[in-house]
């Protein structure tokens, strides 16, 4: 249906601003923020670095489409909405809503911000690296158990999975799964909470968690059981992998 913009009357949607931008308060589907293309506004993405927040198929009992629009990215609203719960939404293409509280007015500085959340995420990232160090320096002298993920007996990548879940991070069950989790690094440049790996560099055959001062610790072997060793050329890992930031 088309309008013209000069016939266009909210008359009983209340104007109210979120984030710098005009939103109009519509409390169902047949409300005229949903059916009337408003005004272009470009709105910045302000999230959380590397991340992106989710697109939604509508605004009252949404589901998820399966895309997202990552932190920093500027988009055109189209129209606006508030839901039951009187969350502000904006459309942002045919099907594609997003809420109104994860963007800033495009034109505004948001490095303040921006800071606060990498600051947020730094210090988010060091408590999970400190739970994975004291994690893995705990379950230290337990027996290797074949297919064991703890808490009283592990093998290589039974322990990785456990005291990554002492984080709150699901790293997968095996080394050839945890292999592809996070990025690859340096061995030169390893940090605590790293993930070491032997043999293939696609398919290795053991892992263990790097801790710091060049050690690391690992279910080493049916004799040995759990235990804190130090990086050496006689069994030097393949490959080095960071899940934590």
């Amino acid at each position: 249906m088309k309008v013209k913009s000069n016939l266009v009357k909210f008359t009983t949607a209340a104007a109210l601003t979120i984030t710098g931008l005009g939103a109009v308060n519509a409390g169902n589907s047949n409300s005229a923020t949903r059916h009337v293309q408003a005004a272009t506004n470009k709105v910045k993405i302000n999230y959380v670095p590397g991340y992106g927040v989710n697109i939604w198929d509508d605004y009252n009992n949404p589901s998820f489409t399966g895309e997202r629009v990552q932190h920093g990215e500027t988009v055109d609203i189209l129209s606006t909405a508030v839901d039951a719960k009187r969350k502000t939404w904006y459309q942002i293409g045919e099907g594609k809503w997003i809420q109104a509280r994860y963007v800033v007015d495009a034109n505004k500085k948001i490095k303040q911000q921006n800071a606060s959340n990498t600051a947020n995420s730094v210090i988010s990232s060091s408590k999970q690296v400190n739970k994975v160090v004291n994690a893995a320096n705990a379950v230290i002298g337990k027996p290797y158990t074949w297919g064991g993920n703890g808490p009283n007996g592990f093998d290589c990548s039974g322990l990785a999975q456990y005291v990554y879940s002492k984080a709150g991070l699901d790293i997968s069950r095996t080394t050839y799964s945890q292999v592809k989790k996070g990025k690859t690094v340096s061995m030169k440049n390893l940090k605590p909470g790293d993930l070491l790996f032997w043999g293939s560099a696609s398919s290795p055959y053991h892992v263990g968690i790097y801790v710091g001062d060049n050690q690391y610790v690992h279910a080493a072997t049916p004799a040995q059981g759990v235990v804190k060793e130090s990086i050496s050329s006689y069994f030097y890992p393949s490959v080095a992998k960071r899940v934590l930031n």
